[in-house]
């Protein structure tokens, strides 16, 4: 079946609202709680499940266990009820919410010293999102290079992150993965085989070829035969 981007995103953000703003809600709630939905929908593109292995939000994690969305492992601490977007995620937890946001700090902190051209900032949202007695943080994706239409990354960026994020494990890699076991990884989730809510197709087939010449050359090892 074809990956179609607008149905994937109508329904990411449907179920996303559905849950940061529940029917319990005042109307009081609701009408602010949408408000603010709505402002970060703007900034920080459509509701998503996973990250590319790449992208800033969670490229802080260890070289050879790749994870596609934001926890410990990337460096954040406290993350609780926590929906994501294309460039920033939601996170609800019980509390003050400061070892996020102080967690935010070191994440940007080691995106700095990496060069990574994006950094990551954390605020507390003016509105309720989950549940009463919780601090809504917003941690937004601040790109230093202008996104595509749709909010996706232009094809330079993605490519060069993806190349970045994966020739370092060449030093440990024993066999090479095809296209088809790692392109969710490089991708984004929702994804078709060849474009994702993160980039478009022009970019994911740019990021196919650079990795298949990776892999031609050996880079990683002989390809690992799953059959």
């Amino acid at each position: 079946m074809a990956f179609r981007a607008d149905e994937a995103a109508a329904d990411r953000l449907a179920k996303t609202k559905n849950y940061l703003i529940p029917r319990t809600f005042s109307a009081e709630q609701r009408t602010r709680a949408e408000e603010v939905f709505a402002e970060v929908v703007e900034q920080c593109g459509p509701a998503v499940d996973d990250y590319p292995s790449w992208h800033p939000l969670v490229s802080t994690h260890g070289e050879r266990h790749p994870h596609t969305t934001p926890g410990r492992h990337s460096g954040y601490l406290g993350l609780d009820h926590t929906r994501y977007f294309a460039h920033g995620f939601v996170t609800c937890p019980y509390g003050d919410g400061q070892d996020v946001i102080a967690s935010v700090k070191g994440v940007n902190k080691r995106l700095m010293e990496q060069n990574v051209p994006a950094g990551v900032h954390a605020e507390a949202l003016d509105c309720t999102f989950y549940y009463d007695g919780t601090i809504p943080i917003l941690v937004k994706c601040e790109w230093y290079h202008e996104l595509e239409e749709n909010h996706t990354i232009p094809k330079r960026v993605a490519v060069a992150l993806m190349m970045e994020r994966e020739l370092p494990s060449w030093r440990s890699a024993e066999v090479g993965e095809t296209w088809e076991t790692m392109h969710p990884y490089f991708l984004g989730s929702p994804h078709g085989k060849r474009s994702s809510l993160f980039v478009t197709q022009e970019t994911a087939l740019a990021m196919k070829k650079v990795y298949a010449a990776m892999n031609e050359a050996g880079v990683f090892g002989p390809m690992l035969d799953r059959a």
